[in-house]
């Protein structure tokens, strides 16, 4: 009989060995390890994009190559949701760690290719097509990072701590979006700007692929969950065909991710690019101010997605809902018109503040809503696809909307879509009374 549908009733557990506290910490910080260095080498190319347009594009106005490298960054993105497929069938087929070794691979080679290409002066249209396609290969990976990683922290959590160790996805993708920036700090203090635009650019490249190197090290030792391992292997039909079966559960994931993905990467990856190109900062204040607020906000993680633990999934994703759609508009409009670093700073930390209540626990809230021969597909594939539309298009439409002349446009657009996804947290079960996930 199967039982991979079932809520979680000791009694009707498989006995398995017992997982002591520091041996799940243990392949937790492993998987984690790993999660932080894909981030890296994601971000660094948001980073840095300010340094290395000029190198990949002909000559014109800041505006024009920052949304040539932005459209890039959104193409990545399209690679995100064949990695979220390829990658959940593979981790539901060969399991949760297998997979996971796999996208490091797959990002340490797209970080070398970028690392070690001539520019538009040398090679021409080469140039900005090894860009392309590193960013392919990236896209790939990282979008089957996040199915896979969410699913292996949910699953290694016990259930009543599932909402505070799965809150750890968050915590390494934030930290190496810091190390990212930390980066850029250290160069920018080491390296004339001429230097940076010349070819300093390509330092963090080369660091991400030796991190890999590292974090390939860490994957190796960690353990399989016991989710997967006791689930039964018999052949019935396919991934796909099993996974359209949970019409309801795809289309939360779908919703729930909408208004918070490009919320967050409005006031991440954008945030530094609007500092300078609007706002008026330069590139050093920028980069402080990113650095300050995404510690902080990295800090949050573990603390709300230990509360959810205690008051539930839905209270907080509404809390962000109802906090998103009313104050969009009046942080993105005064942070507009701030001169101030404090002030920017503020704006930004509460805007991230209100973010958390989606980042902290988007990742268990999609993992309980699967069984476990599908869970990292059903997690990773839509929500790839939402990211991709959503989130990988976040900065394209606001310079699109700032090189129209209508950049307040862009900030009703980001709160329309947190509305909709408030829509969704209103009307769904609350997944920690109504988890899929069987083992403890």
């Amino acid at each position: 009989m199967d039982n991979s549908n079932a809520l979680p009733l000791g009694s009707a557990a498989v006995p398995a060995k017992e997982r002591t506290t520091a041996s799940r910490i243990k392949s937790i910080f492993s998987g984690s390890v790993g999660n932080m260095v894909e981030w890296y080498d994601w971000y660094v190319y948001a980073a840095f994009s300010l340094y290395f347009a000029k190198a990949f594009f002909p000559k014109g106005d800041t505006t024009a190559q920052l949304l040539n490298t932005a459209a890039i960054f959104a193409v990545g993105f399209l690679m995100r949701p064949i990695g979220g497929w390829l990658m959940g069938l593979y981790a539901d087929k060969a399991g949760r760690k297998k997979a996971l070794m796999a996208s490091v691979y797959l990002m340490c080679f797209g970080s070398l290719v970028i690392a070690l290409s001539p520019g538009y002066e040398t090679i021409g249209i080469g140039a900005p097509i090894l860009l392309i396609f590193a960013r392919l290969l990236q896209g790939l990976s990282v979008g089957g990072e996040y199915g896979t990683s969410a699913t292996y922290l949910s699953e290694m959590a016990t259930k009543d701590r599932r909402g505070f160790f799965s809150s750890f996805q968050y915590v390494t993708l934030i930290s190496g979006q810091l190390i990212a920036l930390g980066v850029l700090i250290v160069l920018q203090n080491f390296l004339t700007t001429e230097e940076l635009y010349a070819w300093g650019w390509r330092i963090p490249f080369a660091i991400g692929a030796l991190c890999a190197v590292v974090a390939l090290y860490l994957r190796r030792g960690m353990e399989e969950t016991e989710s997967f391992t006791k689930v039964k292997k018999e052949k019935k039909e396919s991934a796909m065909r099993t996974l359209m079966r949970h019409p309801k559960e795809l289309m939360t994931v779908v919703g729930l991710t909408m208004g918070g993905t490009l919320a967050f990467y409005t006031y991440t990856t954008y945030m530094q690019k609007y500092l300078v190109n609007t706002v008026g900062m330069s590139i050093s204040d920028s980069t402080t101010i990113s650095a300050a607020t995404l510690f902080l906000f990295m800090c949050l993680q573990p603390i709300i997605g230990g509360l959810s633990d205690k008051v539930g999934r839905r209270p907080i994703l509404i809390a962000f809902g109802i906090l998103g759609t009313l104050f969009t508009v009046p942080i993105l409009t005064t942070l507009h018109t701030i001169q101030s670093w404090w002030g920017a700073f503020f704006l930004i930390m509460a805007a991230l503040i209100i973010v958390s209540g989606y980042t902290s626990i988007n990742a268990v809230v999609k993992a309980e809503l699967f069984p476990t021969e599908i869970r990292a597909l059903g997690v990773g594939l839509p929500y790839a696809l939402t990211v991709s539309i959503f989130g990988g298009t976040a900065e394209y439409i606001a310079l699109w909307f700032k090189s129209i002349g209508m950049e307040t446009g862009y900030y009703w657009y980001v709160t329309a879509c947190i509305a909709v996804s408030l829509l969704v947290y209103i009307t769904m079960k609350d997944t920690r009374k109504h988890s899929r996930i069987e083992t403890d």
